[in-house]
Parts: C-alpha cells; sequence; structure tokens
C-alpha cells in the first residue's frame, strides 16, 4: 500500500482551488510544469485521474471531487494546528497535573487547590484513579502531585516522598428536612433512624467510620454509598440522607443548597500530598504544600 504524498496533495488542492494549473502556479510561484507534475504524480499514485480539461482551465472528476472534500479538511486542520500552536505558545501557560485517589473527598481536594486556582495561564489537569495506577503515572512523571487518604507505601523503587497536608475533623450533614434540633440532640443514635449515605469502602475515610460506628454502638441505616463525596452530596441535598464530609470541604457545600449541619466528630480524614524529587520543585507543588 503506497503512502499518500501531502505535497502532491497539496498542489492538487491549490489547482481545484484555482480553477487551473496556469493560476495554481502563479500562487504558488512555481512552473506551470512542475505543478502538472506533480499533480499526474498524485494520479498515479491513486490509480485515478482527479482533473479534466474544461474551457482553459480545469474541473474535477468525480474521483477529483471527493479528493478534494478531503484535501479541504485535511489542509483546514493544518492551518487550525499553526493557529492553536502560535496561541499557546505566545501564552504564558502553566501546567498543573494532578491525581486524586478513589475515595478521596473531592470536596476537600478543591480546597488544598485552591490556593492555585487563580495563577495566571494556569492550565489544571485533574485525574482521578486508583492509588496505585496513581503512584505508577506519578513515577513515570505523568503527574506533578498525587493527592491521597494515605501516604505513599515504603518502595525503594518508587522515589517518591508524602507529606500530610491536613487532618480535617468529620462532621455529619443532611437536608434540613432530616437535621431537625431533635436529631442533633440525639446525635450519634439518631443515625439508627435516619437514612445514611456513605463513602464506598475503598475509601480510607470508610474505614475509619466503620470503626467509629462500633465504638458508638451505632447500627446505621446505609440507602446508599458513592465512590464519589461530591455525587453523595448532591443525592443528600435531593433529601436521600445525612453524610459524614471532611470540615475542610465543607465550604464548597454552598453550592449544594439545602445542607445543613448535624454534628461534629472527633473523627478526621487525612490528606497526603505525594510526589516525586523533580515533582516536588514545581512552583505550584511547592504552593500547595505551604499553603496546608
Amino acid at each position: 500500500m503506497s503512502t499518500l504524498n501531502y505535497r502532491h496533495l497539496h498542489y492538487f488542492w491549490v489547482v481545484a482551488k484555482e480553477g487551473g494549473i496556469a493560476r495554481a502556479a502563479e500562487r504558488l510561484g512555481m512552473a506551470v510544469q512542475t505543478v502538472s507534475a506533480q499533480v499526474r504524480e498524485l494520479e498515479r499514485s491513486l490509480g485515478h485521474q482527479l482533473l479534466k480539461p474544461l474551457g482553459r482551465g480545469v474541473a474535477l472528476t468525480e474521483a477529483g471531487q471527493v479528493a478534494f472534500q478531503r484535501a479541504e479538511e485535511i489542509f483546514q486542520i493544518g492551518q487550525s494546528i499553526i493557529r492553536e500552536v502560535r496561541e499557546v505558545a505566545s501564552a504564558s501557560t502553566v501546567r498543573l497535573n494532578v491525581g486524586m485517589s478513589d475515595g478521596l473527598s473531592k470536596l476537600a481536594a478543591h480546597a488544598l487547590l485552591d490556593p492555585v486556582l487563580n495563577t495566571p495561564g494556569l492550565k489544571l489537569l485533574c485525574h482521578e484513579g486508583e492509588f496505585d495506577e496513581l503512584m505508577a503515572e506519578l513515577a513515570l512523571h505523568q503527574l506533578d502531585i498525587v493527592l491521597a487518604g494515605e501516604p505513599a507505601p515504603h518502595n525503594p523503587n518508587l522515589k517518591v516522598s508524602s507529606r500530610l497536608l491536613v487532618s480535617s475533623p468529620v462532621a455529619w450533614c443532611g437536608p434540613a428536612t432530616l437535621v431537625t434540633k431533635a436529631t442533633a440532640a440525639d446525635f450519634p443514635s439518631c443515625l439508627n433512624r435516619l437514612p445514611v449515605l456513605l463513602p464506598t469502602g475503598h475509601s480510607p475515610l470508610r474505614n475509619a467510620l466503620d470503626a467509629w460506628f462500633e465504638v458508638q454502638d451505632v447500627n446505621p441505616r446505609v440507602v446508599a454509598e458513592f465512590e464519589d463525596s461530591a455525587l453523595l452530596s448532591v443525592f443528600a441535598a435531593r433529601g436521600m440522607g445525612v453524610f459524614p464530609i471532611s470540615t475542610l470541604g465543607m465550604e464548597d457545600l454552598q453550592v449544594v443548597r439545602g445542607l445543613k449541619v448535624l454534628a461534629q466528630t472527633e473523627l478526621t480524614e487525612d490528606i497526603h500530598a505525594i510526589v516525586t524529587r523533580r515533582s516536588q520543585h514545581h512552583p505550584l507543588v511547592k504552593q500547595i504544600i505551604s499553603s496546608s
């Protein structure tokens, strides 16, 4: 299978747009014979005639019409590439690739990233995934920082380091229809009666909650479990139940109307920043760590 020669295609495209080889040669600043020979080479490689004589110019054959339509798309994309590259090159862009471990409170993560969100020219890329997957991507320098509910495992081959960013108290919240003075006064026993929404078992916070339930002699009426804390809060705001949340992310709950605080607890949600020796020098990574 022969490879398409895009230079030949470009000459053909110009000829078709100009309606004649002489006009195309003038536009390209080339000899008529050269342009004609390049178009013939394209026809030979495709095995079909693309142009036919029409008066003092040329017209497209049926095969030529198909080739011209595709050439239009190709060279329009080419112009877009030039424009977009120039725009990026002329702008002062700062890229930050953040990995967020499954089960991590996304509202808390947003609060930790808040100090850098107004950085001029910021290009933020957030990737959510399993902890081991994120560790591999960090080691390959595909990520600048990983936010996780646990520190990096001891592995001399990974060349990463962890820092505890925050140990945020956990509160219980819920819709106003469920959170009343009576339920707050009866906390945590009220969790035996109220519908409860919890993070799924892969979240480090869930393990701490299960242990806390046992100590408090509470058997919660769990009606739903969510991997995404932001999604959990939306369902709660619609009246589905009460739920635990890191107080670090409670400020962001203002965007979800109808939620009230039920009670504070002694539980905490830990969030660690994991970086490589190289990424720890990224100016925005340094700012995130120093702001915590």
